[in-house]
């Protein structure tokens, strides 16, 4: 294991500093290989700090293990990504099409999040634990829609909880079953699985929440129907590994394709199935004909036909229909995709990077790697949905070599049931469904009067898990005494991203704050996500920042104000010249609406210039007023 990365180590030490969460384990991965990994922080409160060896949930990263069993089941004629989810799941049959005209709903859609569900992660992440049965009973009943079949992306973990049941069907395995025997174990990756219990506690780490009183621990969900999409736990060392299988496939040609089954070649073969998450006794009996032995490698090193694993990292589809306004002289933006459980970003500079994130109550992570030159990162943290891309992001960018060819890897080298009601066509472009109208006014009604039984009615149950309703009435309180007592803005009126979203503003005597919900793809759908912006109190490090900044970027002074101390690790002068820039952009600006933000630590507010309106997000120390992150969005 190599030393000789302080910039990286920096990098996430400054980064941990921040307090985003107890621990960070994080690699990188060079040549194949895990060649460096550090660990900040406690895996447990009190306990020692994580290494590559410590097991976190790794979330939604457990997609690209779904999708790899997906193509393997394809390369050996077991199923086709064209083939209707329906021929699998029977449930599904009865489902309505989207449109008179739509197409049925296909593995591939499932695969590129094109399947037409609304995105799901508050409510999806608390489905983990989901029996089988039950899980069948909720897609007898259909679900809610927001687009047609292939038509659009939009991220759904109810598409890759569908996959788990065709990867079930079409194996006659039980999913983790043959996830394990198939991916896992070939591959070496004993420290991965579906179970905290497979693992010893003082190599688990331990998940938390931020609570009013600190961070508050979190237990464990068990292994149930939604595993497919993010019922993974793995650690930095085999996460390095699996990094590194997909890495080496590019370029083609380079080595001797080690997966798959060449034509003609009889099929590996399953011995008996073990319950959900149970561990394997033993060495699981792997067959070719007698040609692989029990739990030997494939020539090369991996199950998965090298062929497949591009594939995974091809664009499949587009995850947005334009990239974000950045201000003159910013970077060039690249088109971003989804592939196969995996997304796929086309760096003006740096080439392809293919990358995938996981967040979970307790859990946060994410693996990022460059194909040009095989360097990967993978970090992992232990707190509910803590960010871990934008460290990957900083770190790949701090070991990437810099080449012109960048792009070299990628070229290719020699050598519902029937009798349920049919649900309601897809919304126009930019309208909500009339539930999610329905459901606004609901809101807007228990935001002026909480009251924890309507509360209950009109939301999923992950909503309090996720923020139990004591603090969310502690957030409502911050608001009024902050802006005072609030109504809906009738100056502005809500928009929508997509039909079962909604944002719109509540303004008050001393300022407009935003809120936004997210309904789920249950039918009737339901609220799973309700999000509040919290201003910063008056005369608090935050409102002292915010005031301070606004000042200076108004009076066009060039020196940084004294007034606004910099943590250390944070670039005072790349910060000047960007909120500079945007000042001048901007012109003379006042300070707006509130975006986002819990009003201590955090704030995103719209400062409306005389030429442009943009978005001033700012992270501090509560505890010392430190600037630590200056952000500017138009």
């Amino acid at each position: 294991m190599r030393s000789d990365f302080p910039a990286a180590d920096a990098i996430v030490s400054n980064y941990f500093g921040r307090g985003g969460q107890p621990a960070i384990c994080y690699g990188i991965v060079a040549d194949g290989a895990l060649v460096h990994a550090a660990g900040f922080g406690a895996r447990a409160l009190g306990g020692p700090p994580p290494d590559a060896g410590t097991v976190f949930r790794i979330a939604s990263m457990s997609k690209s293990f779904t999708a790899s069993a997906v193509l393997l089941l394809r390369d050996e004629g077991l199923l086709a990504l064209e083939d209707p989810a329906e021929k699998y799941v029977p449930e599904l049959a009865g489902w309505p099409p989207a449109t008179p005209d739509s197409d049925r709903v296909t593995i591939r859609h499932l695969l590129t999040m094109t399947a037409g569900f609304p995105t799901d992660d508050p409510w999806g992440d608390r489905q983990q634990g989901l029996p089988l049965a039950e899980f069948g009973d909720l897609l007898a009943g259909g679900v809610s829609v927001n687009w047609a079949p292939g038509t659009r992306f939009e991220y759904s973990n109810l598409g890759y909880a569908i996959l788990g049941r065709v990867i079930a069907a079409a194996s006659g395995t039980e999913y983790s079953a043959f996830v394990r025997t198939r991916l896992l174990v070939p591959l070496g990756l004993a420290r991965t699985g579906f179970a905290a219990a497979e693992f010893d506690a003082a190599g688990l780490a331990t998940g938390y929440r931020r609570g009013m009183g600190g961070w508050e621990e979190l237990p464990f969900d068990p292994y149930g129907a939604f595993a497919p999409m993010g019922g993974v736990f793995s650690c930095v060392a085999d996460l390095a590994r699996w990094v590194a299988g997909f890495a080496a496939a590019f370029p083609p040609g380079a080595v001797v394709d080690p997966g798959g089954r060449p034509p003609g070649a009889p099929r590996l073969r399953l011995d008996g199935a073990r319950a959900p998450g149970e561990l394997p006794s033993g060495t699981p009996r792997l067959r070719l004909d007698g040609a692989l032995a029990a739990g030997e490698l494939p020539p090369g090193g991996h199950p998965l036909r090298a062929a497949s694993r591009r594939e995974m990292q091809l664009p499949q589809a587009v995850t947005g229909w334009r990239a974000p306004d950045r201000l003159p002289g910013g970077g060039a933006v690249g088109p971003a995709y989804y592939g196969f459980g995996l997304f796929v970003d086309e760096d003006a500079g740096a080439g392809r990077v293919v990358s995938h994130s996981g967040g979970y109550p307790g859990f946060g992570s994410n693996m990022r790697w460059h194909l040009a030159s095989g360097l990967g990162v993978i970090a992992l943290g232990n707190a509910t949905y803590a960010a871990m891309s934008a460290l990957t992001a900083a770190v790949l960018e701090a070991v990437r070599p810099r080449s012109a060819a960048s792009h070299i890897a990628l070229a290719p080298v020699a050598s519902e049931s029937a009798s349920a009601a049919p649900p309601a066509p897809p919304a126009p472009p930019g309208q909500p469904w009339p539930q999610t109208v329905a459901a606004r006014e609901q809101v807007n009604r228990l935001l002026h009067s909480w009251d924890d039984a309507a509360a209950d009615a009109l939301f999923t149950e992950n909503v309090a898990l996720d923020s139990p309703y004591q603090e969310r009435r502690r957030t409502l309180a911050l608001i009024r005494e902050r802006i005072g007592d609030f109504a809906p803005s009738a100056a502005r009126p809500a928009e929508s991203d997509t039909p079962a979203h909604c944002r719109w503003w509540l303004a008050g005597e001393r300022g407009t704050v935003q809120v936004q919900i997210q309904l789920n793809p249950q039918r009737p759908p339901r609220v799973q996500s309700l999000t509040l912006a919290v201003p910063p109190a008056a005369g608090s490090p935050l409102a002292r920042a915010l005031q301070s900044l606004l000042a200076w970027m108004n009076d066009g002074a060039t020196q940084w104000p004294s007034s606004v101390p910099v943590a250390p690790g944070a670039d005072a002068r790349l910060l000047g010249r960007r909120l500079r820039m945007a000042a001048v952009w901007a012109g003379r600006a006042v300070a707006g609406a509130y975006r986002a933000g819990d009003g201590a630590a955090s704030v995103s507010v719209e400062l409306a210039g005389e030429d442009a309106t943009i978005v001033l997000s700012l992270l501090v120390n509560p505890a010392t007023g430190e600037l630590r992150q200056a952000d500017i969005t138009l």
